[in-house]
């Protein structure tokens, strides 16, 4: 499988970016909503490299630690859309025009 390599750096990538977007930006709210979205990238990248353990091994530790490391993934996304959700929304109300 060569699609989950390729998630997997594109996640990491993009994380580093916002990682790096926050040291940019002078902004409180900006800073959050950026840690918001690499926080996003971080799960992906948690998320598809415990699927990808299990698929490249097949053995049973590679199962438990995939389990673990696809269920850390799913809560820092479900947090980070989360958080996302929470501050394009209080942008919005103090940016209105």
């Amino acid at each position: 499988m060569v699609i989950f390599p390729i998630i997997i750096v594109l996640s990491i990538a993009l994380y580093v970016y916002y990682k790096v977007a926050i040291l940019k930006s002078n902004e409180e709210l900006t800073q959050l909503y950026f840690n918001a979205r690499s926080r996003i990238c971080l799960g992906s990248f948690i998320l598809f490299f415990g699927i990808n353990q299990y698929v490249f091994y097949q053995t049973t530790i590679s199962l438990f630690i995939g389990i673990v490391f696809v269920i850390l993934g799913g809560l820092q996304l479900n947090r980070g859309f989360k958080e996302v959700k929470h501050y394009r929304s209080e942008w919005k109300r103090l940016n209105e025009s």
